[in-house]
């Protein structure tokens, strides 16, 4: 089942790789996750290269792979996807024009001018009766489309945004958005402002269908029950390095306590 399909059924949870370790991205799918992030644009992930390796694990261990790319590039956007990415996040979309522009370079016409090649992974490599016309048309139905709303620019021209078909979601980023706006930076929402924009946020993608993506750091049982009250129904738990600073961090308490 594609993270699309379990997106109708409900709210889907992930958790962000930053570390490229394909043995993280394989234990992510082990645990039961349903996707896993995988980041170009803070990350220390070198290339294409590595984030192939990344999908690759991420298919063996049965968990949908996203990446967020660096920006509305044609080349880069293309190759996640022909590797196996089963979508796109889009960083600092600010205007209509940005996110046409993922739509054009990301899905096959008649939606956009997603350039093609058979050999290559996502459509089997041409193999066992490949057919362009079945390729197209599911690439088209099965990839996800995720502009990221992190700056007050997105909210100021939220409507001329989000009225741009092919979006499946919105990845809401508070820390970002906190910056664009002069707030106090975290995770949870607590600047008016910040709020401000999540809010309109929400109630744009509720009246066209559309889901939010956003943290929830914590990830306790009454943070993500909050989360999913306030609409958010792609739940990012944290990443790899904090979870292991988490770790690490509760070890070096117990560790002081017998020096």
């Amino acid at each position: 089942m594609t993270l699309k399909e379990k997106l109708k059924k409900g709210p889907v949870f992930g958790i962000t790789c930053y570390t490229g370790m394909a043995s993280v991205v394989e234990c992510i799918g082990r645990w039961g996750y349903d996707f896993v992030y995988l980041d170009l644009e803070h990350s220390t992930i070198d290339g294409l290269c590595n984030i192939e390796r990344l999908i690759l694990a991420a298919k063996h261990a049965g968990v949908s792979p996203l990446v967020r790319v660096s920006g509305v590039h044609d080349s880069e956007i293309r190759q996640v996807l022909e590797m196996g990415a089963e979508g796109v996040v889009v960083p600092h979309c600010r205007c209509k024009e940005d996110v046409e522009k993922i739509i054009f370079n990301a899905k096959f016409p008649p939606m956009g001018r997603r350039g093609g090649e058979s050999n290559v992974r996502a459509a089997g490599f041409g193999v066992n009766g490949f057919s362009w016309s079945e390729y197209t048309k599911k690439s088209n139905e099965d990839t996800m489309i995720i502009p990221m709303d992190e700056d007050f620019e997105f909210t100021e021209n939220i409507e001329e945004i989000l009225s741009v078909d092919g979006i499946d979601a919105v990845n809401f980023g508070p820390v970002d958005y906190a910056l664009s706006v002069g707030a106090e930076v975290g995770y949870k929402i607590t600047d008016e402002r910040v709020d401000y924009g999540y809010s309109r946020l929400r109630a744009v993608t509720k009246e066209k269908g559309i889901g939010i993506m956003a943290p929830v750091v914590p990830s306790t049982e009454s943070d993500l029950r909050a989360a999913i009250d306030r609409g958010i129904n792609m739940l990012i738990l944290g990443n790899d390095m904090y979870h292991l600073n988490q770790g690490l961090g509760r070890i070096a308490k117990e560790v002081e306590k017998v020096k």
